[in-house]
């Protein structure tokens, strides 16, 4: 049997009941396009995820007090009191590391002098911060080392702290006090929004003597951030600083009294967990594209007896077995590569529509495409193959007298 003749056969046969064919490949288009917008929400929230760990700043460690408990997310004690600004200095000689900043970070009220306040987020750390957090300034500058020394009461706002104290106003320059004691403006971050629950915007930066000495009063740091040279480093740094701060702390390093989390920590558990929702709401998905199967497997087997007088008409005039089989299954992949097309751009829609309208990131990948192609031939084979067999050992004889 010639590809052609296979072809126009196919057509027609699928072409005589328009009606039946559409209902039989609903369940796949159905399938198709869920299973399509799943992935394609777990793609773009990994997509999101991974940007959102970049945000943070690139090749960092982050060393936070109080000993691993569940995992990597919420790892530290969070009131463990553990780490202290003398630790800096056994941190710095190991080799591949290029900054290493102390941080101690308070929520404190902050207000201005228009009577404008907000309650936000206050981190206390050395100079370095800005430029390990990759945080740009839109006006006014930075504080400096010197100012770090001299305990100064200096500030840079996150530029939605400043528009909430002061609004359009030029804030460079102005008063405002915090937890009780004033702070001269300095600078305003640019604009650089949230990453892991972090919103720089709404942070303000000052000193790391400033907040021990005159806001926390303490010498305990909230965590300590290591810019590493490259990323290839990062293992290796990691276990040093592991050895020589348990050393330092006079810990077993496999109990050590804090945490070391990299971004890859993150990245990967933020990613199994992506992963393991994508591949659960995949799977409830996929239940339609069996339903759909054992649609088109009906709707082949009812064929199969309305043409059981045509099975044998064909061969009688010399059709084989084979010519039989491949005719039926190839109207039921056209059936499931039909649904599978449909279900594609269905798919594709879903997951446009859940980025315009829930504002959840989507990303429609070459492999989500190829996959739905793929699922839909298995699906047309592994369900057409019964139908299609039974056509092909029928009895020509008693097919042509069948009523």
């Amino acid at each position: 049997m010639f590809i052609s003749d296979l072809f126009q056969e196919t057509i027609s046969a699928i072409s005589a009941n328009k009606t039946r064919s559409g209902l039989t490949i609903l369940g796949i288009v159905i399938g198709i396009g869920s299973v399509i917008a799943m992935i394609s929400i777990g793609q773009g929230a990994t997509g999101q995820i991974q940007a959102s760990i970049e945000g943070l700043g690139s090749n960092l460690l982050t060393i936070m007090p109080g000993a691993m408990r569940t995992g990597v997310m919420m790892a530290s004690r969070g009131t463990a009191q553990t780490l202290k600004e003398n630790d800096i200095e056994v941190l710095k000689p190991i080799s591949g590391v290029i900054s290493v900043v102390p941080v101690n970070q308070r929520t404190f009220q902050v207000v201005a002098p228009n009577g404008n306040n907000t309650r936000t987020n206050v981190i206390g750390a050395s100079a370095e911060i800005f430029q390990v957090r990759e945080i740009s300034l839109e006006s006014g500058s930075f504080f400096n080392d010197e100012q770090v020394r001299n305990i100064s009461r200096v500030v840079v706002l996150g530029k939605n702290v400043a528009e909430d104290l002061f609004s359009e106003e030029n804030s460079i320059g102005k008063i405002v006090r915090i937890n009780g004691v004033n702070f001269k403006v300095i600078g305003v971050a640019a604009p650089k929004g949230g990453a892991m629950g972090s919103f720089f915007d709404d942070m303000i930066y000052l000193p790391i003597t400033t907040m021990q000495k005159i806001l926390a009063k303490s010498e305990y740091l909230s965590s300590i951030l290591i810019k590493i040279e490259r990323k290839d480093l990062i293992p290796q740094v990691q276990a040093e600083l592991i050895s020589i701060l348990a050393q330092k702390h006079r810990v077993d390093p496999e109990n050590p009294d804090f945490s070391v989390i990299s971004q890859e920590d993150i990245l990967g558990a933020l990613n199994q967990i992506t992963n393991t929702m994508t591949i659960f709401l995949a799977s409830i998905a996929a239940i339609s594209l069996i339903v759909g199967g054992i649609g088109i497997m009906n709707m082949m087997l009812t064929s199969v007896t309305e043409r059981t007088r045509e099975i044998g008409l064909r061969k009688a005039i010399g059709a084989k077995k084979s010519d039989i089989t491949l005719q039926f299954l190839s109207e039921a992949v056209t059936l499931t590569f039909l649904g599978g097309i449909i279900g594609i751009i269905l798919g594709g829609m879903l997951a446009w529509g859940i980025s315009i309208f829930a504002g959840i990131s989507t990303k429609v990948s070459l492999f989500s495409i190829l996959l739905a192609f793929g699922v839909s031939a298995l699906i047309g084979i592994g369900f057409g193959y019964w139908p299609a067999k039974k056509a092909a050992n029928l009895n020509p004889m008693e097919a042509l007298r069948y009523e």
